[in-house]
């Protein structure tokens, strides 16, 4: 076997991925204690989604991305809270031959400050296994394969519900929320989801209108980043709208922030206030996408 490869390490957050892993699953994303409550709502929301595939989906991700990459990558799906951990699969691309590593953060959007966990862990796994040189992929949202994958699936539901209400619904682009501390740190990362917003706006229709909001606020007291979807689809309801079309920013599989969130949450809330409830599907292992993947590992080769 050859010594002398690029390992690449998709890193994305984790996941329990049935009802009864939660327990284990927020002990490791809360290790000074889990808040009153949470393991017991969370519990209810896998049950009612059955099963998450977010796992499952990035490590074919990872498989895929390897095959557009060629013999000479090893590319695996590390967990920062869950099996596979990133240190797990540093230790497979160094058995496997990897001499240096690069990491891809799988949110297209993000802050090397706020998102420092990641660098950090597979900093610090490197180093423990011997791999001296070690990159990450630069925020890679506007990147032109999943640019225009995300505009072909917007023109694609705009089509058909324009066709079926014979207009076209308010558009949100939604993105995971986080406390408005955090996002002080370093406010380059709203300005990141505006231009990933814009670029598909404009592949469309430089005039189509649109709104970004927040979804899956945690479970804080403090301030999160504002307006909440909650917040958007009442506004909706109270302008007369009768659908609306929910474009996830920067989710790139599905799992629980888009199955129970979303598609059961803010689908309950959309059919209370009489709202045709509408969402573009992921990017998940889509040719294009992979394309994307494989493009933001080249950039910094």
């Amino acid at each position: 076997m050859a010594n002398d490869k690029t390992g690449v390490v998709l890193m994305t957050y984790g996941s329990a991925t049935t009802a009864d892993q939660v327990a284990t699953y927020m002990q490791h994303v809360y290790p000074n204690g889990v808040p009153d409550g949470v393991i017991e709502d969370f519990e209810e929301r896998y049950r009612l989604v059955g099963r998450s595939p977010l796992i499952d989906i990035t490590q074919k991700q990872a498989e895929l991305t390897e095959k557009a990459l060629g013999a000479d990558y090893i590319v695996r799906a590390g967990m920062q809270h869950s099996h596979p951990f990133i240190d797990e699969v540093v230790a497979e691309c160094k058995a496997a031959g990897a001499t240096r590593l690069i990491g891809v953060i799988l949110a297209p959007q993000y802050s090397p400050i706020i998102m420092r966990r990641y660098i950090d862990a597979l900093e610090g796994s490197a180093k423990a296994h011997g791999i001296d040189e070690v990159k990450i992929a630069a925020p890679w949202g506007t990147e032109e394969h999943f640019i225009a994958l995300m505009a072909k699936r917007v023109n694609e539901a705009l089509e058909r519900l324009r066709e079926k209400h014979g207009t076209v619904p308010p558009i949100v682009f939604t993105t995971h929320s986080l406390p408005k501390r955090v996002v002080e740190m370093d406010l380059s990362y709203l300005d990141q989801l505006r231009e990933t917003a814009e670029a598909i706006a404009a592949k469309i229709d430089p005039s189509l209108k649109w709104e970004m909001a927040y979804q899956s606020a945690g479970h804080t007291p403090e301030e999160w980043l504002k307006p909440d979807l909650v917040d958007v689809l009442a506004r909706v309801r109270d302008e007369g709208g009768k659908a609306v079309l929910i474009v996830p920013l920067q989710f790139l599989a599905d799992h629980l922030e888009i199955l129970y969130d979303l598609d059961i949450a803010g689908g309950e809330q959309c059919q209370e206030y009489g709202i045709e409830y509408n969402r573009i599907e992921l990017p998940n292992t889509d040719p294009q996408f992979i394309e994307a993947l494989a493009a933001a590992v080249q950039t910094i080769e």
